[in-house]
Order: structure tokens, then C-alpha cells, then sequence
């Protein structure tokens, strides 16, 4: 069994859902070398998000976004965390909807998604900032 793990810095995104599949393959070449295995992809903040969903058509990005916004509304008059904006404490819900981490299979060195698949980070936040992610390989 080998295991592999590093941590990569994302440069900002504007808010929406954006794919990075290619920022993590690029991000850990160790992949290729396992024939069997798993990915984990874990995000270490807690306003942004990851999922796995459609990598071809950018609409379903832009549609994600616009059913986050009607289900998680900001200025919602219940909130009382508001000190840090508008868009935080719609942000926190909406990372816990999306989740923090998504699993991989890895097969033959080859993430083994769907034909129509990618790993979408999820930015909650108008201005988030760069975005810290774990990127973990077990296999053999």
C-alpha cells in the first residue's frame, strides 16, 4: 500500500462553482503510479465547498449557482452571524449542503470519473480568497 498527501494553494475565484480537476491532476503526478486506489480531495475552509458533477456544459456551473442563491438567500432576517457580511453565513450553509471532501476511484493511474464528470470547488463568498486543499492518494 502506498499513500501520498500534499496540500496545494488555489489562487482566488470569483464566487460560483469552477472546475479544478486539472489543478489537482497536475498537483500530484504521484497519481499515475497507483494501479487501484482512492483519492481524497478535502477543503480546509469552511464557506467554500467541493463536489463532483458535469464537466462539459458550463450552464450546470451557472445553474448550480442560481439554485444555491434561491435555496441559501443572504440577508435572510434570522441570521445573527452577519459581522463578517452578507454572503458568510449563507456561505457556511451552503459548504455544509455541498460537503468538504469528495472520494475518487483511481484506476490504472487514471482518476476513474464519469464521461461527463470533474471536481467542481464551490465558492460561496464574493471575494474568498485562495483556497487551501488536501489531496490524499491510497492505492497500490
Amino acid at each position: 500500500m502506498q499513500s501520498f498527501q500534499k496540500e496545494i494553494t488555489l489562487a482566488a475565484f470569483p464566487r460560483g462553482f469552477h472546475l479544478i480537476t486539472d489543478f489537482v491532476l497536475d498537483a500530484i503526478p504521484e497519481l499515475r503510479n497507483i494501479k487501484i486506489g482512492v483519492l481524497q480531495v478535502f477543503i480546509k475552509h469552511t464557506s467554500a465547498s467541493l463536489t463532483i458533477n458535469e464537466n462539459a456544459d458550463p450552464t450546470v456551473r451557472q445553474d448550480f449557482e442560481s439554485h444555491m442563491n434561491q435555496m441559501v438567500p443572504e440577508n435572510a432576517p434570522y441570521y445573527i452571524h452577519t459581522y463578517e457580511g452578507p454572503d458568510d453565513m449563507p456561505a457556511h450553509i451552503k459548504a455544509s449542503l455541498m460537503g468538504s471532501s469528495v472520494q475518487i476511484p483511481i484506476t490504472n493511474g487514471r482518476l476513474n470519473l464519469g464521461t461527463w464528470q470533474g471536481i467542481y470547488l464551490c465558492e460561496h463568498r464574493d471575494r474568498g480568497g485562495r483556497r487551501k486543499l488536501v489531496l490524499t492518494v491510497f492505492g497500490h
